[in-house]
Formats: structure tokens, sequence, C-alpha cells
């Protein structure tokens, strides 16, 4: 089985809106129909509740798209434009277990709900190539899981908009996920 984890598409940003409320940037739609010739089909999908990735998989498919609320992104409840963002996120990494910024969820929270979901999703779907539609800091605490390593934070810092990464699943993965 193979999971095929895709990054959203350029958000059309709003500052005076939080980013999970963003939606897709439709001068970048033809970035994210690119990514069609490297994705599965028939395969089993499944998406982020929020706009910039639920839009992203309406572009790349015409297949019935599950959407999962914990899929979504690690949260961060709060408006103000970051002009340190990358630091902020990678102090996330650094302190899972604590806020990195004020109200974000810790980091341990978001890497707990998302294996959680996608450790179910990979139960119910063996055999079947799956195709997950969400976040850069989601996934790389989920491939972090998969892997069994630590999170490859140069790996987030160079992921695209829009992006995606495939990772063989063993036969038993609710085995390796674990959080």
């Amino acid at each position: 089985m193979t999971l095929f984890l895709v990054r959203h598409g350029r958000p059309l940003v709003d500052r005076s809106r939080p980013a999970h409320e963003w939606s897709l940037d439709p001068a970048y739609d033809d970035d994210v129909r690119a990514l069609r010739g490297r994705l599965p089909h028939p395969a089993a999908w499944y998406s982020s509740p929020e706009p910039k990735a639920f839009m992203t998989a309406r572009l790349l498919t015409e297949e019935p798209i599950e959407v999962v609320a914990d899929l979504r992104e690690h949260e961060r409840h709060s408006s103000d434009w970051i002009e340190g963002f990358e630091s902020v996120v990678r102090r996330a990494f650094a302190e899972p277990d604590v806020a990195a910024y004020d109200g974000w969820e810790p980091l341990a929270r978001c890497r707990d709900r998302v294996v959680r979901v996608v450790s179910g999703i990979l139960a119910t779907h063996r055999g079947t190539d799956l195709v997950l539609v969400g976040h850069g800091t989601a996934w790389t605490c989920l491939v972090s899981a998969l892997r069994g390593l630590p999170p490859d934070l140069d790996g987030w810092a160079g992921l695209g908009m829009p992006d995606v990464c495939q990772c063989q699943v063993p036969p038993r993965p609710g085995d390796m996920l674990a959080p």
C-alpha cells in the first residue's frame, strides 16, 4: 500500500483572518493540477476540512473525497501575522508539549490527532492506495511517526505549495504509528 500525502496549493492570503480559513489562490490552480500525474487513480481520497486543502483535492480528482476533521493543520487560532513564522514552527517542533505561540495548540496534540486518524484510515484500506490532502506541519509529524525518526524540519521548510510525498506503508501500519 502506498500513502500519498499532498500539501495544499498556494493559499489566497488574507492577513485579517486565521490561516485555517484561507482558500486557494486561483492564480495557482495549474500548479495543483500539475500533480495529477504523480497521484494514483483510482485511490481512496481524504482531505482536511480547511478550504485550501479541500479545494486542492477537488482540483486533483473527480473521485469521492472524504473530509476528516482531524486531518486539519496544527491549530493556530490567531489572526496575527507572524514575521518569524518559520522560527516559531521550529520552536513548536523543539518543544512539542507547549504552545509555541499564543493561540496555538501544542504540536504534540496535532501529532497525536493526525497519527490516530491516519492509523484508522490505514486500517480500513489495506491494499488500497490512499491520498490524503492536508498540510505541511501535520504531514511532517505523520512522516516522522511512520519512519520512526525525528521530524525533518529542513524537509518541512522545503515543501512546496502544492507538494506530494509518497510513503510505503508496512502491512501492519498500526504497529508503527503509536504516538
